[in-house]
């Protein structure tokens, strides 16, 4: 074995070790706080994927989803539904990725997740600083952004259709009865990381789409045929492992969605295989229709800046 596997091996069993500890640690609580599924996808984007938009600037790895978590914490306690909470949440951290200048896509999930999980201690909000914490000490230990350009640039015009995006499948939802289902994280992030790419193709949409699905419905037959949650686990991260090698596409939130079912309530996570089929068909698709109309838009600018 060279050298090269031998580091993606360790980086594999690094990242399913944290992943495996957080339910164990669940187990033996008996405390379902203790599964952050958007830790499962960054240890998975970082530790394995060396991804740069995720390890650019390792303080915000830590300090971008503890804020965000206690916007989540905070409006959670608000007395209106949940889906208005949902949509406060989602404005308030939008405004504070622009305030502290970051686009670090998971902190939108680690936002979510008190509402989600209906939190109403402060112990969620330790946990995943806690965890966020460990993994910006291991990146800033190994030096794994040494190489990285540490400034780029951030395009917020994004996060104004995105929004109007999750408003209007919000509402979606709230017609049609399926408020609880409304926010999933993996797709949510994979969405928002998505239209801020310069190019994104109905063929990868499709494929997204498609791994996402079979994540969720992997992830939700074994939560409901199996007890243990470490064996759970242990079977859906060698399941993903198989998946990404198939489908052929580095993800880290099919790493994340099968540990979904261990925090949604038993009635929606029968719904959550389906859910998801819905859910990234619209996403996705508007998604890349944004995308196209974008690209047929931009030449037109060149032309007239050229012009001038």
């Amino acid at each position: 074995m060279n050298t090269k596997k031998r580091k993606t091996l360790l980086a594999y069993t690094m990242a399913f070790a944290m992943i495996i500890l957080m339910a164990a640690a669940s187990e033996l609580r008996h405390n379902h706080e203790f599964i952050l599924p958007e830790i499962a996808a960054m240890v998975i984007a970082m530790w394995v994927y060396r991804d740069p938009n995720w390890l650019r600037h390792p303080l915000q790895i830590c300090l971008a989803p503890t804020l965000t978590s206690v916007i989540g914490f905070t409006v959670n306690h608000l007395p209106v539904a949940y889906l208005c909470k949902v949509s406060i949440d989602f404005i308030l951290i939008m405004a504070c990725l622009r305030l502290i200048q970051s686009n670090f896509a998971p902190s939108l999930a680690t936002g979510l997740l008190p509402l989600i999980t209906n939190a109403h201690d402060w112990k969620l909000v330790l946990i995943i600083f806690l965890a966020t914490l460990i993994l910006m000490l291991v990146v800033i230990f190994f030096r794994m952004n040494a190489t990285l350009e540490k400034k780029v640039q951030i395009h917020y015009k994004y996060t104004y259709f995105f929004l109007c995006l999750i408003f209007v499948w919000i509402g979606i939802c709230w017609i049609t009865g399926f408020g609880k289902l409304a926010v999933i994280p993996p797709i949510i992030v994979v969405v928002y990381e998505s239209i801020q790419k310069s190019e994104y193709s109905a063929k990868l949409a499709l494929k997204q789409g498609a791994a996402l699905t079979v994540s969720a419905t992997i992830g939700t037959l074994l939560f409901l045929a199996l007890d243990s949650l470490v064996i759970i686990t242990v079977l859906d991260m060698m399941l993903m492992l198989l998946l990404q090698w198939l489908v052929k596409i580095r993800m880290p939130a099919i790493y994340a969605f099968p540990l979904l079912p261990f925090i949604f309530a038993h009635d929606v996570v029968l719904l959550l295989p389906l859910t998801t089929v819905f859910t990234c068909l619209f996403m996705f698709t508007a998604a890349v229709a944004y995308k196209k109309i974008e690209s047929a838009i931009r030449p037109e600018r060149v032309d007239v800046d050229i012009s001038i």
